[in-house]
């Protein structure tokens, strides 16, 4: 420790320490004379350090405040930063070394995945994305968040699959065994992507900008903007759906009479398209050749075809128009919530105990809807 003059009341202090073989360089201002060994105040003390030092002490700062009000000589001060700069030198060297082994670990894990299977990774390695494929070769793309505690405590896995799996884990087990958990679990799925394939290719499928692979539900345009919503059976996905219809009454409540009628009908042995026009008893419409047909049936109040998966919009949420002007040279489409809620902004809309009486937006023709439309 080298003392510098200040001036009659004050002088400077150049300590330094050595701590784990490096060199640290303290500079204390405003040192009252003589207070190495008498007892005095070092509340007005200022403190300098070299970059290093002063990025070791960050945050610490309070700290270091408190033990110049507690004590009363440099001596006794110089001696509890020295140890506090030693144990903050252990705890860092700690978290180096744990985080370079932790580091490693993970590289041999995905060494032992195949390095071929990584698509990104986060700087910290906490976050990877792999890349499986099941055994009708579809790509999954798998997302696993690596929790501080691993591997003593499971990830979490996130995939497109109607539901998650629930992975088995201990601690010797490993990212490969995780994934082979994974490839099991999306084999519980191959006949229901095989009939959606199916589907796809038989049926004018509305496409929701979900991925098919999370979802058992598919959505079916039939013709004169009606349309079928069909919830698949996860487990026996050939078996009888359930359906909802959505469209014009006229068309729709004909539809649900045939369907509650013809049920009996429905066969696993064959293709979805042919049981539909055997119960429905209508010829099904297969999928579009110009898929700019498909965007001629977005709601013309709100220019989307999906109204959102939102809870309060209750039994209507992700539905498609359900409602059609009836004058032939306009038929705009529009969901009935949607066109409701115009009506209502209108000062000419009449109101008759539950129907709305209006204009349409674009032909100006009348339109009449009920309020039950909401429910």
């Amino acid at each position: 420790m080298e003392r510098v003059s200040g001036g009659p009341s004050t002088t400077s202090l150049n300590a330094r320490f050595v701590i784990h073989g490096k060199e640290m360089h303290i500079n204390l201002q405003n040192v009252p004379p003589h207070s190495e060994a008498v007892k005095t105040s070092l509340c007005n003390l200022k403190l300098d350090s070299d970059a290093e030092t002063h990025i070791l002490l960050r945050g610490f700062e309070p700290l270091i405040q408190k033990k110049l009000i507690q004590s009363t000589n440099i001596s006794g001060f110089l001696s509890d930063l020295k140890m506090m700069l030693e144990y903050i030198v252990k705890v860092k060297c700690k978290e180096t070394s744990r985080s370079s082994s932790f580091h490693r670990f993970i590289f041999s894990e995905i060494e032992e995945v195949g390095w071929e299977h990584l698509l990104s990774m986060g700087e910290n390695l906490t976050s990877l994305c792999f890349r499986l494929f099941d055994t009708m070769n579809h790509e999954h793309i798998v997302e696993i968040t690596l929790p501080p505690e691993y591997p003593e405590c499971a990830p979490s896995v996130l995939v497109d699959v109607p539901y998650v799996c629930e992975l088995r884990w201990s601690k010797q087990s490993s990212l490969k065994e995780a994934l082979h958990q994974l490839r099991e679990h999306l084999k519980i799925f191959q006949d229901l992507w095989s009939t959606i394939d199916e589907i796809d290719k038989e049926l004018w499928v509305i496409q929701s900008g979900r991925s098919k692979r999370c979802s058992s539900s598919v959505q079916l345009a039939l013709g004169n903007d009606c349309f079928m919503l069909l919830f698949i059976d996860v487990g026996n996905p050939t078996s009888l759906p359930e359906c909802r219809f959505l469209g014009p009454d006229s068309i729709v409540n004909r539809l649900k009479l045939m369907w509650e009628r013809n049920t009996r009908k429905w066969r696993s042995d064959v293709s979805y398209r042919e049981n539909l026009e055997n119960i429905l008893e209508i010829k099904v419409p297969g999928p579009p050749r110009d898929v700019t047909h498909e965007a001629a049936v977005d709601c013309g109040i709100c220019y989307a075809h999906f109204l959102p998966e939102d809870g309060e919009l209750g039994a209507k949420r992700g539905s498609v128009p359900d409602y059609t002007c009836d004058n032939l040279s306009c038929s705009r489409t529009f969901h009935s919530i949607c066109l409701i809620d115009w009506l209502r902004s209108i000062t000419t809309t009449r109101q008759s105990f539950d129907v709305l009486f209006g204009n349409c937006p674009y032909c100006s023709g009348p339109v009449a809807i009920k309020w039950s439309m909401l429910e």
